[in-house]
């Protein structure tokens, strides 16, 4: 896991051709608004997260945010001791200073 401020982030998903972006929010939060293009995956729905996390693909990068950047930070450490790449947003979308989207159910 790399912790990476809004700026950092927002680059690096910008020119990584091979970036996931995971939202680890509850969907309560996911519908206030989200980072163009994430996936919502609930970090609080432990077996709904594993189960999630096992269908991703290991060989990408995935960009993971949620409010304040903990459950994030959590789910980023459960994914690297799986062997996935992560980047945590730290502060989380408190941070984030770009324009966000509605989600797409």
């Amino acid at each position: 896991m790399k912790n990476l401020n809004a700026k950092e982030f927002a680059d690096k998903i910008e020119n990584d051709t091979n970036a996931i972006i995971l939202d680890v929010r509850t969907p309560k939060e996911w519908k206030d608004g989200i980072i163009p293009n994430a996936k919502l995956i609930n970090i609080f729905e432990p077996v709904t997260f594993q189960r999630e996390v096992s269908n991703l693909e290991k060989d990408r990068d995935y960009y993971i945010y949620c409010r304040s950047g903990n459950r994030s930070g959590q789910a980023c450490q459960i994914m690297d001791s799986k062997g996935f790449n992560t980047y945590n947003l730290a502060g989380g979308i408190m941070q984030w200073d770009k324009k966000l989207s509605k989600p797409i159910f």
